[in-house]
């Protein structure tokens, strides 16, 4: 059976191997270039949450073992691609008249980053002959010498020797250098901010720079607090002037703060890979892709509220969600109403059209339709804007 078939079916014992035990059940079990093994690892790697991705990455750090120099130069392929580069991976071995880069990464905007991962920066690392990777890659025309750039990314935090090595060189201007730690960060950022212009902050930033003038590092780390800050202004928008009353019967030592936020995105998505039948990648907060990027889901999720033993959900839906989710022909919103137990799943072709019942809030720096729904006994309802009838959501429940 196929790696890939071994996640679908049997999830929950593949979450529990080693990645070393992951590798021995792709073809043959070693990883040579342009083998089965290969190709299967890969397009495992593309289904699995990043969180995965982490782990492996640790796995072959901390338990070395043959070929984990293979296995970490995939995942961390992988990871570029879920910073949204084009990834084109290299070699795992060079051979004469073959370049031997481990990846190109891509960005929209046309830069190319030649990419080289390092266990460990133990050994002196030979600058030039990734320096001649990135020449021979200009000179085939498979990248521009203007637009392109090295990334070296090396499995430890303590990297003095090597920056003082890049920074002695004459390849410093075209070098950049991150930890896997780090590497893993930014995707962690990227998938828990909705600012559609993260992504091209997070490529910039590995790219080569002159730091004296540090914007473009402040400019990242301001788009994480202001997305929780916003996050927060949203919420208390619909809590105004305490509007909401708390479940009767509770102490005071039960009674929460108006913002408390919720965490239930995972388990929402579970269910929903069961009824859709494919994984879904992380690519934002709520944001979500198939593997095969034909299917792309916007889940949202609420804390309840209660109001005169009405209960409600509030979520806030962005133009950039409806921009994503209009780039293809099979696409969804789910809303997760309290918890993951109250699921409602629905095509965008049929929510779209219902969105101009719905208010607004357009201020200086952001947009976004309040999406209201209630529930009434064992009926949700989508309430809009005076003069648009509510509608009927309790078919759309994910059902066990």
């Amino acid at each position: 059976m196929a790696l890939i078939d071994l996640w679908r079916d049997s999830r929950a014992q593949i979450l529990s191997k080693h990645v070393q035990q992951i590798v021995a059940f792709a073809g043959d079990g070693k990883l040579a270039d342009g083998n089965s093994s290969s190709t299967e690892f890969r397009a495992f790697l593309t289904q699995v949450p990043s969180e995965m991705l982490v782990r492996y990455a640790s796995e072959c750090l901390v338990d070395s073992f043959n070929g984990s120099g293979l296995v970490l130069q995939d995942t961390v392929n992988e990871v570029g691609a879920r910073l949204g580069f084009r990834v084109t991976p290299g070699r795992y071995r060079g051979i004469i008249g073959q370049l031997g880069f481990d990846g190109v990464w891509e960005s929209a905007d046309g830069h190319s980053i030649v990419v080289e991962v390092k266990t460990t920066d133990t050994y002196r690392i030979d600058l030039n002959t990734i320096a001649n990777y990135r020449r021979g890659l200009i000179k085939n025309s498979t990248i521009s010498e203007e637009h392109s750039s090295i990334l070296i990314i090396v499995g430890r935090d303590d990297t003095g020797d090597l920056e003082a090595q890049i920074r002695g060189s004459r390849h410093a201007w075209d070098v950049r250098l991150i930890s896997t730690d780090a590497l893993m960060s930014l995707l962690a950022v990227k998938e828990e901010i909705e600012d559609p212009q993260i992504q091209s902050r997070i490529h910039s930033v590995l790219r080569p720079r002159e730091f004296t003038r540090l914007d473009e590092i402040v400019e990242l780390l301001f788009s994480t607090a202001e997305d929780i800050k916003q996050e927060q202004v949203v919420e208390d928008e619909v809590l105004e002037d305490d509007e909401y009353e708390e479940p009767e019967g509770l102490t005071s030592a039960d009674r929460k703060p108006k913002f408390v936020p919720v965490a239930f995105h995972d388990a929402c998505i579970r269910r929903i890979e069961k009824v859709l039948g494919t994984s879904l990648l992380k690519r934002s907060r709520a944001t979500f892709i198939s593997p095969d990027k034909n299917l792309r889901l916007i889940c949202a999720i609420s804390r309840e509220h209660v109001r005169s033993g009405t209960h409600s959900y509030w979520f806030a839906f962005h133009p950039h969600q409806a921009d994503c989710l209009s780039g293809s022909d099979t696409s969804y919103v789910a809303f997760g109403c309290g918890s993951e137990h109250q699921l409602i799943l629905i095509r965008y072709t049929e929510f779209k059209p219902w969105l101009d019942g719905m208010n607004e809030t357009t201020t200086k720096d952001r947009t976004y339709k309040h999406i209201s729904i209630f529930r009434i006994g064992d009926r949700f309802e989508l309430v809009r804007r005076q003069g648009y009838p509510r509608i009927d959501l309790t078919s759309y429940l994910v059902k066990d």
